[in-house]
Formats: structure tokens, C-alpha cells, sequence
């Protein structure tokens, strides 16, 4: 669990963000290339990451010396055609790549990359390592499972055949430390978000908590754990609500998308 604080009320049913829904401004300006891996350490990803490291003063951007460690890992979005019940449907869906960057006093990002038309682009820099993080955890946890986040709740889930496993305390609270059936975990979330789908009337409304990016654009977004950005230029909101973090939109040598985590325990 990263500590993340999600209240009751509009919080505990934040907006799925669709990746594809964001301005397509927001990712122009770092590197496109073959391979996700490729474009988490390209130069000019890495100069944004020597920035990110270096705000509030953490460490002089000089001397972040950021660095990626080991290949991407996709990351899965509870899928809402497992939630409405759709046959076939898996329970999660890979929404993008992440990639793990550390800093040279040991500070860590999650990288996030989707594949655009010139090639694979960082998207987003997240605190701390919460998407490799579990991924590992998963394997070691339930060999071979697949991973994947329930962003309503912020739980980390593993799912192999007929059983699904918790990762976090989240999940935990959701499921019980032993776990449940995959048959089980679905009337769960279909009680939950079954009236949330795409083409709701609630998800119509843009309420928060619905699929849509209408939704995700009206949520309410937490404070952030610390200002990733004070010293740069032009901060604004880009869109709010991610799982429970913030996504900015940072004024760097170019624009990237930030999302910084609230709460502690993002080591």
C-alpha cells in the first residue's frame, strides 16, 4: 500500500483517466522510439527526470543522475467489460508501460509510456515505483498471475485461473487477506461500479467515478503529498483524478505529465 489517503464519499469511486483521452500537447515534447524502454531513457527523458528528482530542493538537478532500472512492465486497469459482465472478458486491461527510474539519492519514478503513432512516448512521471513494484510482488506472490490495480479503491491485485489474491491492504480490506474468487470479486465490483459504466446515466452526468473521461475530468483531485514542480513555470491541471493522485501538466524544457502521489510509503 502507498498510503495514499481516499476519503468517502466521490474519492472511494475516482475516474478510470483514459491515457488516450489526454491532450495530445502533453506528451509532444519528449521522444517517441521503438521500444518503451528505449523512450524511458532517452536524453531528453531523462534531463525531465533530473528535474523531477530535483524539486523542493531534494537535490541538485546536476546531481540527480537519474537512471532506469530494468525493462517495462505492463499495467492493467480492472477492465469495465469484466464488470458489466461481458463474456470472455479478462478482469483487468494494460493500459500503458511503466518503467522504473531511481535518482542518485535513491529517489524513485514510475515512468509511464503508451504507443502513439510515431512510437512509444512517456506520458506521465509518477512518485515512487507502485506499478513495478507490484508487478514483482505479484510474481513472487502468485507465479505466472496477472497484476493489476482496482484504481476506485487504489487495490493491487493478482489474478490466475479462479483465484485473485491481494497485494496491498486495499485490496486486503476488499477481499480479505486470503483472497477470493474470480467469480466473487466480480458481483463485488459489479455491485460496485455496475451503475458507473461507459454510457450510464451516471457516467452521462460526469459523475466522478464513472469510466468516462468526462467523468475523470469532473472528479475532485486531493492535495498532492509535496509540489513535484514549485519552481518551475506554468503548473495547471491537465485532468484530476488518477487512482487518487493528481495529474498535472508541468512546464519543464518541454511538458510532460506528472502525477504525484499523496500519502507515504512510496519507497
Amino acid at each position: 500500500m502507498n498510503g495514499r489517503a481516499i476519503g468517502a464519499g466521490l474519492l472511494t469511486t475516482a475516474a478510470l483517466v483514459a491515457l488516450g483521452a489526454l491532450p495530445a500537447s502533453a506528451a509532444e515534447s519528449l521522444p517517441a522510439a521503438p521500444t518503451p524502454e528505449q523512450a524511458a531513457s532517452a536524453p531528453q527523458t531523462l534531463d525531465t527526470l533530473s528535474r523531477f528528482f530535483a524539486r523542493d530542493g531534494a537535490l541538485a538537478r546536476s546531481a540527480a543522475a537519474p537512471r532506469v532500472e530494468g525493462g517495462s512492465v505492463p499495467v492493467r486497469i480492472l477492465s469495465p467489460d469484466f464488470v458489466a459482465g461481458k463474456t470472455g472478458a479478462p478482469v483487468a486491461r494494460v493500459e500503458f508501460r511503466a518503467s522504473r527510474a531511481v535518482a542518485s539519492d535513491g529517489q524513485k519514478a514510475s515512468l509511464w509510456t503508451v504507443k502513439q503513432p510515431g512510437g512509444w512516448q512517456v506520458v506521465n512521471i509518477a512518485t515512487g515505483d507502485d506499478e513495478i513494484r507490484y508487478a514483482e510482488q505479484g510474481g513472487r506472490v502468485l507465479p505466472g498471475g496477472l497484476v493489476f490495480r482496482e484504481p476506485q479503491i487504489d487495490a493491487w491485485y493478482v489474478q490466475k485461473g479462479a483465484k485473485v489474491l491481494p497485494l496491498d491492504e486495499d485490496a486486503v480490506r476488499a477481499v480479505g487477506k486470503n483472497g477470493t474468487s474470480l467469480a466473487a470479486y466480480r458481483e463485488r465490483v459489479a455491485e460496485a461500479y455496475g451503475d458507473k459504466l461507459p454510457g450510464s446515466v451516471y457516467a452521462k452526468k460526469g459523475a466522478a467515478g464513472g469510466y468516462g473521461p468526462q467523468a475523470a475530468a469532473q472528479a475532485p483531485a486531493p492535495a498532492p503529498r509535496a509540489a513535484a514542480a514549485e519552481a518551475e513555470p506554468a503548473v495547471s491541471v491537465a485532468s484530476a483524478a488518477a487512482g487518487a493522485g493528481a495529474l498535472l501538466v508541468i512546464g519543464l524544457a518541454g511538458t510532460v505529465l506528472i502525477r504525484r502521489r499523496s500519502g507515504a510509503g512510496e519507497a
